[in-house]
């Protein structure tokens, strides 16, 4: 239930370009005066700061839920509810779901659990416990024989509202270098040679067979459902020029700065992980997500696979880098991925936009969320 009125007082408000001391008035569900002479009478934040609700576009949390050991499948509603909690206790009030589609060696069944999670997700407002505002972000495998008909089935509906193309195919992309997939992925799938070798000749095969004629034809089905696309592991400039001229909306991952560059004069959003931020590095060897930020070439960071990293990544960010204060970090998780998707209701604290709201308390690597709003409701 949406409170009449609330009155935060005494915060450190983190606005579009600079920070200011006083209060912030929240009516029916929307921000409806910002005040800094600090004169109100609400809830005393005794100058803990008040940032906007975060907007994560990518994440791959719930799935983990859902099959946290290999061949170990957990109920997608309990599953969802252990995600939300965590995602609103990070201070993201809106997520977008990732559910990857397009069956492989591993999942021959994709569809089906894909099915599952999707419902979950449809279902969670129904059941009125969730705390975040969720969304589908439908990660599809293009290599894969079967992902145009899990497209096709799972794209068209209300909460369905981003698509990402992807290929991690060996030799493409993320793993350009043969040798370099081998060593990421020897030891995790206990084979020996003669048997990656014989993987990775599959593996190319598919992606000689299906990845073309499938990426042309879920672009075009996204376009008419009006969904937003986002490209994904870009490492050349032919990889940004084509997804420039399919329309694609999102660089998710670049892997170079070549790419990275390319994306950004093309008027793409780059999109990279907040745990290589946190860490310093990307798991997989790629291009620094602070390299980016420091070149002016990144718009948005996702939490990827850790919830919290989003929000240690904005308080990093400007100890590490003297040219970005606290708002421009902040920005890249709260109004440039809002934009990038249409969401133009939220993402920044300003008089008329959504009351999601974060409370935080804390400068270090590791700040604490205190609270969460969610249209002027507390939700955390």
């Amino acid at each position: 239930m949406t409170v009449s009125e609330l009155v935060l007082t005494n915060a450190r408000i983190v606005l579009a370009d600079e920070v200011v001391t006083g209060s912030v008035v929240v009516r029916e569900g929307k921000i409806a005066d910002i005040d800094t002479t600090n004169a109100r009478t609400g809830e005393d934040f005794g100058g803990d700061y008040l940032l906007p609700g975060l907007v994560e576009l990518h994440t791959d949390h719930l799935e983990n839920h859902y099959r946290p050991r290999p061949g170990v499948f957990w109920d997608p509603l309990a599953a969802l509810h252990a995600h939300d909690v965590q995602i609103s206790g990070s201070g993201i009030t809106t997520v977008f779901d990732a559910v990857r589609i397009g069956s492989d060696q591993d999942l021959p069944d994709m569809l089906q659990h894909a099915r599952k999670l999707v419902d979950a997700v449809r279902s969670g407002p129904e059941q009125g416990w969730l705390r975040a505002e969720h969304f589908l972000h439908l990660r599809c495998e293009l290599p894969s024989h079967d992902v145009v008909e899990h497209f096709e089935a799972l794209a068209d509906h209300p909460l369905t509202r981003l698509a990402s193309v992807m290929d991690h195919t060996p030799g493409q992309r993320q793993f350009r270098s043969i040798e370099d997939y081998k060593r990421f992925y020897a030891r995790h799938m206990g084979q020996d040679e003669q048997q990656m070798q014989a993987y990775i000749d599959a593996r190319q095969a598919e992606h000689n067979m299906y990845s073309a004629r499938n990426r042309k034809a879920i672009v075009a089905r996204a376009h008419q459902l009006g969904l937003a696309l986002a490209s994904h592991d870009d490492a050349t400039l032919a990889h940004v020029e084509e997804a420039a001229e399919e329309g694609l909306a999102i660089a998710e991952f670049p892997t170079t700065l070549e790419a990275a560059a390319a994306a950004h004069d093309a008027g793409l959003a780059v999109l990279m992980g907040a745990p290589n931020v946190v860490r310093g590095k990307s798991h997989s060897g790629n291009i620094s997500a602070s390299d980016l930020v420091a070149a002016g070439l990144l718009d948005i960071l996702s939490s990827d696979y850790v919830p919290f990293a989003l929000l240690q990544a904005v308080f990093i960010l400007p100890q590490r880098l003297d040219d970005v204060g606290l708002p421009q970090a902040v920005a890249t998780v709260t109004r440039s991925p809002a934009k990038a998707v249409g969401l133009v209701d939220r993402g920044e604290i300003a008089i008329g936009k959504r009351a999601d709201l974060v409370r935080v308390s804390g400068e270090s690597r590791v700040p604490a969320v205190r609270a969460v709003w969610k249209e002027g409701s507390r939700v955390s």
